[in-house]
């Protein structure tokens, strides 16, 4: 059975600063992640994936769209 609070809102299985702490520890992973980059071939098969709509849209523009 879940507590409910004053607000009507069950309250959070977690208290306040436990949820904090896994916060902080899920940034750090994340940072470390953002900070290696794409590696070159993940980016180039973006580039080609965006390319065709990037050719559409010039086309688009080209013929007064």
């Amino acid at each position: 059975m879940q507590v409910r609070s004053t607000t009507g809102r069950p309250d959070p299985a977690l208290n306040r600063e436990i949820q904090t702490k896994i916060g902080q520890q899920l940034r750090a992973i994340y940072d470390d992640v953002v900070d290696q980059g794409v590696p070159d071939r993940f980016a180039e098969l973006l580039r080609n994936l965006d390319a065709p709509s990037v050719r559409a849209k010039a086309a688009d523009k080209d013929s007064g769209e």
